[in-house]
Order: C-alpha cells, then structure tokens, then sequence
C-alpha cells in the first residue's frame, strides 16, 4: 500500500452517560468543563439542533477529534487523503479481480501433484464454501493457505525458487506476494503450537494481486517443479 488510514464511524445511539466512560462523560478541564456526552450525546442540544433528539449524537466523533486529534495528531495529510480517496474509489474493480485471480490460482494448485491441500472458501469443495456464498457472493477474497507435500523443506524452497511473486509477510497488496510462516512470522514458535495455529511446516500463505491469473500460475508452477 501507498499509505495507511483508520475512520471513526459513529452509529449515534449509544449512551455515554456513564462512570465507565469518564473521559465522554465527566467535565474535561481542558474545554472549560464541558461534558462531551452531554453536550453531543443524543439526548443533548446538539442533536436537538440538528433535530434528533433522542436518536443520534455524536460525542465519541467530538471526544476523538478535541483529544486524540490534539494529543496524537491522528490526522491524514492532504496527499495521503488523496490517495485514500482514489484507492477507495476503485476498490470494487480491484476486490473483484483479486477474487477472481485467487479463485482461478487455488483451483491450479488443487490439481498440482505437489500439493497436498489448499484451504480457499472459494472453492466448491471447501467446508467454508456455503458461508463464503452466504456473506461474500461477489468473492472469497484473495488471501488463502495452501500445503506442500513435501513439507518444510519443499515450503522453504517454492518460497525462494519465485520470481515475480514476491516473499513478504505483507497482505493486500495489487501485487502477489507470498509468505512460509513457519519460517517467518511464527517461527520463534514450536512445531506443535505452529500445528495449532493453522501455520504447521507446510503451510504457504498467498496474497493473490491483480496481476494476469495466468503470470501468477506460471511463476508458482516453475517453483513448485524445481
């Protein structure tokens, strides 16, 4: 990615008059003793001016902007906002050439002689595939696992012999990138806690890009058979 962004999404209708939320609900020293739960809560004239008593407020939005913005300066400089705001803007055409790369590399590397399993919601006969129809019918993103079947070392191996794609623990990325866990992000962990945490020796993590579905299989094939 070429920049990084949160958002604060309030829904409005949570009750921050409470001694749980001390920081909304109590007098702050720091604006003249207001009380941002009862100045932009729901019930407060602020939301009785925008005329939604009762529905919607917006204390945690206000509370985040006069303390985190002045404490942390969690604001996106103009040009990062630029890019954020472009990079939404054609997420829907990137997400659908991720689901559709990753569906037709998984479907490869199923029907690879070296592969011993690929764990894809978007494949028809993944345990997942009902729910991944249920709440993401457009596509089963482009992150899945698939397993060496030679183990560790034939892991390590596909992992090095890549060429376009490339070895970073990254995910997301336009471009495809692959990880071996266990000898990257858990390998301070024993063999048995890697098992467990879905990541045992075999494991490769793929994040497919939007590159042609056809460069990625030749690049993992060439890999797999060397």
């Amino acid at each position: 990615g070429n920049a990084l962004c949160g958002f604060v999404v309030e829904k409005g209708d949570f009750d921050w008059k409470s001694d749980k939320f001390p920081i909304l609900s109590k007098p702050c020293d720091s604006y003249h003793g207001i009380d941002f739960a009862s100045v932009f809560g729901k019930d407060g004239p602020v939301a009785e001016m925008f005329g939604v008593k009762g529905q919607k407020g917006l204390a945690f939005t206000v509370g985040c902007r006069a303390l985190g913005l002045r404490d942390c300066g969690p604001c996106a400089s103009p040009f990062n906002a630029f890019l954020i705001s472009m990079g939404m803007e054609t997420l829907p055409l990137r997400m659908a050439k991720h689901c559709q790369n990753a569906l037709e590399v998984a479907e490869f590397l199923k029907a690879h002689p070296n592969v011993a399993s690929v764990s894809y919601a978007g494949l028809k006969d993944s345990k997942y595939n009902e729910l991944a129809n249920k709440y993401c019918p457009k596509g089963a993103s482009g992150l899945f696992t698939f397993s060496c079947t030679g183990g560790f070392e034939d892991a390590k191996k596909v992992v090095n012999a890549v060429e376009m794609i490339s070895l970073v623990a990254n995910l997301g990325d336009t471009r495809t990138l692959i990880a071996h866990p266990a000898s990257m992000m858990h390998s301070q962990l024993t063999e048995e806690q890697q098992i467990a945490a879905g990541a045992d020796p075999s494991v490769l993590r793929m994040s497919i890009g939007i590159e042609d579905a056809q460069d990625i299989i030749n690049d993992l094939k060439q890999a797999l058979e060397r």
